[in-house]
């Protein structure tokens, strides 16, 4: 009994599989077709149903490419609404590779100032090494986007349009975690040496080639710009010279200041009604702390459902990727009977799934829209970020039982919140480690 598979072990797997028939019949259709069109739950799929009670958007999807952007395009696109009403446009886009930029140089500096701050510990301690190994990254949560909108404004996606490297950022992103990883053995090095002003005087070295970097993939953002634009109707308008500052200031409605992300952490160690922090979590130094507040999910729902009936789309993050058709545009947490196929039980729950990294936030969106019945959601809609292949013209249709499994967090207004949860938002965080999946989606 030393654990070693014997050759006996081998047989009774092998022929346990080659007596049932059922197992059989399986690996003929999973090995011509793939798994999902063998498991899809076809009483589900002809069930669908795309109505809502309340439906917001009549626009087109945006498409993130080959990148990992989803936070930033789920935050532009909730600010976009607002322009569209604002100035009569039918479409209109914000410059995502405009916010990436900024996001990437702020990122560096986070990065450089989290190794000098950890300079004392060995590059094998547990936090240093995810450091090194999640740099250069293109995941984002709520308050980082927030960060950067308020620090560095935004501009029409005309005036620093999407590049080969906005869209597609593998390879710009392998350059600099390089730079990145060189840099920060630099940076420890002289911390140690001279202490961390000298380390910051080299930070500032490879901030500048960083920034260089970045202008040669994404372009340079663009100081001022001269804003005009014909609506819907084909009015003519000017509104003269601005600052990407400036173009926040006049045409985003949203507060983003008065928002705060709510979070359904079911785990055992995550109290509800309390407000969390993940270590090293950010973008911007100086920028206020990316923070959430624990709350039950039937609160998460019925301020999303508030929200979306008072004309406002919610941003939100889920883990994406289970119990999804891209062809049916659907989510359905029993829309694939695995079990069926491979004649086991799939029994974690939520918590349990987090624990054992199973699921954690992969991707963010827009919801657009909510079905009620009698007080009690039914159904979402939902506004991706993959282009109008996918899903129904780039819009999915998620039911109320994959929001309660999948669905981790959404951003709302601090008002929306009961009296006690707003004095909740006022307690020190507790603080989860750097490599908690809370974090996931800045990955």
């Amino acid at each position: 009994m030393d654990g070693t598979l014997a050759a006996t072990d081998l047989e009774l797997l092998r022929k346990d599989f080659a007596a049932n028939p059922v197992y059989r019949l399986a690996q003929n259709a999973v090995t011509r077709v793939s798994v999902d069109d063998v498991a899809i739950n076809r009483e589900l799929v002809n069930s669908i149903d795309h109505s809502l009670s309340t439906h917001l958007d009549d626009w087109k999807v945006t498409n993130q490419e080959r990148s990992g952007r989803c936070w930033l395009f789920a935050g532009l696109n909730l600010l976009r609404v607002g322009v569209m009403r604002k100035t009569g446009l039918k479409e209109f886009e914000f410059s995502q590779n405009h916010a990436m930029f900024w996001d990437k140089i702020e990122r560096a500096n986070y990065f450089l100032e989290a190794i000098i701050e950890t300079a004392d510990r060995d590059t094998d301690d547990r936090t240093v090494a995810f450091l090194l190994e999640s740099v250069a990254g293109d995941g984002g949560q709520w308050n980082m986007f927030a960060a950067i909108v308020a620090k560095h404004g935004l501009v029409p996606k005309g005036y620093m349009p999407e590049t080969q490297s906005s869209a597609n950022t593998a390879r710009m992103n392998s350059v600099l975690r390089y730079l990145l990883r060189q840099g920060s053995k630099s940076v420890r090095e002289t911390a140690t040496a001279s202490g961390a002003d000298a380390a910051r005087a080299e930070k500032a070295e490879i901030l500048r080639t960083v920034y260089r970097v970045l202008c040669i993939h994404l372009g340079t953002p663009p100081e001022r710009f001269d804003w005009q634009w014909t609506d819907k109707d084909k009015q003519f308008h000017r509104d003269g010279v601005l600052t990407p500052q400036e173009f926040v200031a006049r045409y985003v409605d949203l507060p983003l200041d008065d928002y705060v992300c709510l979070v359904h952490d079911p785990r055992p160690s995550s109290p509800v009604g309390r407000t969390f922090t993940v270590d090293y979590l950010g973008n911007t130094v100086g920028g206020p702390p990316v923070t959430y507040l624990n709350v039950e999910m039937s609160l998460i729902k019925d301020i999303a459902a508030r929200t979306l009936q008072g004309g406002e789309p919610v941003w939100f993050g889920c883990d994406v990727a289970k119990m999804m058709s891209n062809d049916y545009g659907f989510w359905d947490a029993d829309l694939y009977d695995l079990p069926a196929v491979y004649d086991t039980a799939f029994t974690l729950d939520k918590a349990e799934r987090l624990a054992y990294h199973e699921t954690q936030m992969t991707h963010a969106m827009l919801f657009t829209g909510v079905d009620v019945l009698d007080g009690v959601t039914r159904r979402w809609r939902v506004e991706n970020s993959w282009g109008a292949e996918r899903g129904k013209d780039g819009f999915y249709t998620m039911n109320d039982s994959w929001f309660d499994q999948y669905v981790f967090e959404i951003a709302a207004r601090h008002s929306a919140l009961p009296a006690e949860l707003q004095q909740a938002l006022a307690t020190p965080p507790i603080v989860l480690p750097a490599w908690d999946p809370m974090g996931a989606l800045a990955g």
